[in-house]
């Protein structure tokens, strides 16, 4: 059943069978998107994945029986190479490391809305596209392939009121200046404003992504500014 069309197949996996119905919804609103089932627990997820055969696994991990990120590796051994994507409200970052260990593409918190999933969507499907299609001759090939995953360094530790999109949008205004980049110039390059870029780079100074520095004017208060350290 798996890719028919050029579809790409999804399996919603979620132990509330109301919240699995809207996450179902949102995945159908993306094109070539299709939900072919949904489960509510990891044996569930496990049988549903041999019946169905999937791209695409959108998996919860507080699961009744199984953790979530302990389904993967049962999947592996029994010969899946499906996709997983997690959607969760686990924030801890030993959590999120290990999801990143066992390889999933894209790590996405609770509660989450349509216009949150989407990008993710649309990101998941161009890479995939670019993964089936090809032809690898130098470096750059691999480069212009592996571009624009998913950055999840950041899910674990962002606090109550920042969102992951726009963190996302701070975190490449860094990556891309050349220097160091102030809020102001910040709240121009992404489109939000000064108080919230100063809010995001903050967290990322916090949690040493970002180093900063004072630069003194004339008069007033110095400027902080942010460089990207990753």
């Amino acid at each position: 059943m798996s890719g028919t069309s050029g579809t790409i197949d999804v399996l919603v996996v979620d132990d509330d069978f109301m919240v699995a119905r809207v996450h179902r919804t949102f995945v159908e609103r993306v094109s070539p998107f299709r939900v072919v089932g949904t489960a509510g627990t990891g044996e569930q997820a496990i049988t549903a994945v041999d019946e169905l055969r999937p791209d695409l696994v959108l998996l919860d991990l507080y699961l009744p029986d199984i953790f979530g990120l302990d389904v993967i590796p049962r999947l592996r051994t029994a010969g899946h190479d499906c996709d997983v994507m997690v959607v969760s409200a686990a924030r801890e970052a030993d959590t999120v490391r290990g999801a990143v260990r066992h390889g999933v593409v894209d790590y996405l918190l609770k509660p989450f809305d349509y216009e949150d999933l989407r990008p993710r969507l649309d990101r998941y499907a161009a890479r995939r596209g670019r993964l089936l299609t090809t032809v690898v001759r130098d470096q750059a090939d691999i480069d212009r392939v592996l571009s624009a995953g998913p950055a999840l360094i950041t899910l674990s530790t962002l606090p109550k009121g920042l969102s992951v999109e726009t963190a996302d949008l701070v975190e490449r205004a860094l990556r891309d200046t050349d220097g160091t980049l102030s809020a102001a110039e910040c709240a121009s390059a992404t489109g939000i404003s000064r108080v919230s870029a100063r809010r995001y780079l903050e967290h990322f100074h916090t949690t040493g992504s970002a180093d900063v520095s004072l630069r003194y004017g004339a008069a007033g208060r110095p400027e902080r500014r942010y460089l990207w350290r990753g």
